[in-house]
């Protein structure tokens, strides 16, 4: 399975929507190699040229991608897809990487996107001091109703997996006993909105999903990349931290 080794193509010192990626491979304990480690010009270098599309390969419209053998896909929630089904990630029963991949795709629209949009509100070009305003403004909406949304959400699925309705043994994983890369969607909203997930997880509404949160970090290989070198901090990219953005809800 890991022969061709994996290799993510992003861009060098930005975590981003690679760090999805990341988790899996790490979790699966496979090898790969990553643009990120690479300076900024030699990332640069191959990330232009696989965005061309060669090798029965189309051009793609942007980062990340995932390069095996001569397969290059990108578009994350498609990567996770694939890895999960040849990692033995996604669940146990056939249909399972059709509800992994739901979970997966609904934390990526809320705990990714959503929050990326809450910076960037009005444009990917301009920078945020360009849009600081209206950034301020979707910071405050999201973490007044659709923060706590995802997070109710997040709270009933683990507790329907606890009470064993995702499969044949409950567990405390989004698909009861069995860990799945769904798990490991639910990391970055954070570090950008740290005063509303403490006032979250002070509210005592969440508990499941504050254990799930910690159970997934403390996996010894999670663990263990969480502390290497490896792990690039949150800081540019996706999840970004502004201290006018941090509000809690009223």
């Amino acid at each position: 399975m890991t022969s061709p080794p994996y290799e993510i193509v992003y861009y060098h010192g930005v975590p981003g929507r690679g760090e999805h990626i990341r988790l899996i491979l790490e979790e699966a304990g496979v090898p790969y190699n990553d643009l990120g480690a690479l300076g900024w010009e030699k990332c640069g270098e191959y990330v232009n040229a696989y965005l061309k599309g060669h090798g029965g390969n189309p051009p793609y419209f942007a980062m990340p991608m995932l390069k095996h053998g001569d397969l290059i896909i990108n578009q994350t929630p498609n990567i996770l897809l694939y890895l999960g089904s040849r990692l033995k990630l996604c669940g146990s029963a056939p249909d399972d990487l059709y509800r992994v991949n739901a979970l997966a795709l609904t934390a990526l629209d809320g705990l990714s996107n959503e929050v990326h949009d809450c910076h960037h509100p009005i444009a990917i070009a301009l920078y945020w001091e360009d849009q600081k305003e209206e950034s301020m403004r979707r910071s405050k909406e999201f973490v007044k109703s659709r923060l706590p949304q995802h997070l109710d959400y997040w709270e009933r699925a683990l507790k329907s997996a606890s009470e064993g309705s995702h499969g044949p043994n409950p567990g405390p994983w989004l698909m009861g006993d069995t860990f799945t890369y769904a798990d490991l969607c639910l990391d970055g909203t954070t570090f950008a909105f740290p005063k509303a997930l403490a006032q979250a997880k002070e509210s005592g509404k969440y508990k499941l999903l504050f254990q799930h949160y910690d159970a997934v970090k403390a996996r010894p290989k999670i663990a263990s990349y969480l502390a290497s070198d490896k792990r690039q901090k949150y800081d540019w990219g996706v999840y970004r931290y502004y201290p006018d953005n941090d509000v809690v809800a009223d």
